[in-house]
């Protein structure tokens, strides 16, 4: 662990995105031991991460934002209400131009950009997507320590980095396994289940770096991080989770990932 200690912040993120990345990899490995899993399982899963991610949105990110924005010239509020929405509308631009297909929907209401690419594609895409803030925050929270505020520790970018990992978890057998009952080999499938993680690495190091370069942007930079989640979790993972009639299985998934994140967050940030 001293070694970890030691490293730059940078270095940090992308070490600490490198392992949420392989947690979703060992979610996709899934694929090697079934088929398929019972969709209320999943749809428990789901709910899971949908929780974690609400929890970390506030607890790791957005509170943080508002600590670091006292004694500044704005009311305290501001940076992390601005940077919340503009997550959002970053989040929702996206939503709009990458073409996306949600598991256990059709072709044909394939979000984004119209394509003619194959279903499977469409599908990686959709949780590639939820990706990008995931790692975005951890970046962020670990750049946040360079900066010197009292509310940026390392164990709190620890703990965000440990719970976006866990729910990592169920999100990459949610593209290995309608990968392969698409039809796909397991290997295949396993293969693309764990390359919709890589986009993590490269939003944690982004995030990480430019609030090291621009300490002024981390309370905006955290609200961003925690508006792009939060749309995330209402636009897709919660909806997904309810699709399929297992409703208070996904709900009680959402509050025990709930739970389990600000433990993390509070027991070890």
């Amino acid at each position: 662990m001293n070694w970890f200690v030691s490293l730059h912040p940078v270095w940090q993120a992308l070490v600490a995105t490198c392992f949420t990345w392989g947690v979703t990899a060992l979610g996709a490995a899934v694929v090697f031991a079934a088929k398929e899993l019972r969709r209320s399982v999943m749809d428990a899963a789901l709910g899971f991460a949908g929780g974690v991610m609400i929890a970390a949105s506030f607890w790791s990110l957005l509170a943080p934002a508002i600590e670091m924005s006292e004694g500044g010239p704005l009311p305290v509020w501001v940076p992390a209400v601005t940077g919340f929405l503009l997550g959002g509308i970053f989040l929702r631009g996206t939503d709009r131009l990458l073409p996306h297909l949600h598991r256990g929907l059709a072709t044909s209401e394939a979000e984004g950009i119209k394509t003619s690419w194959q279903r499977s594609t469409l599908l990686i895409l959709a949780i590639t997507l939820h990706n990008i803030p995931e790692g975005l925050a951890v970046g962020v929270a670990f750049g946040a320590i360079a900066a010197g505020y009292p509310a940026a520790t390392l164990a709190g970018a620890m703990a965000l980095a440990l719970g976006i990992a866990i729910q990592n978890f169920p999100e990459g057998m949610a593209v290995s396994m309608p990968l392969r009952r698409e039809g796909m080999s397991r290997l295949k499938s396993f293969w693309y289940g764990q390359l919709s993680g890589v986009v993590e690495p490269i939003a944690g190091v982004l995030g990480a770096v430019a609030v090291v370069v621009a300490r002024p942007i981390l309370p905006y930079a955290l609200g961003f991080a925690a508006g792009a989640m939060i749309f995330v979790v209402m636009e897709e993972v919660i909806p997904e989770s309810q699709r399929g009639g297992n409703t208070h299985l996904a709900t009680l998934g959402g509050m025990l990932g709930f739970a389990v994140m600000m433990t993390l967050d509070v027991a070890l940030g």
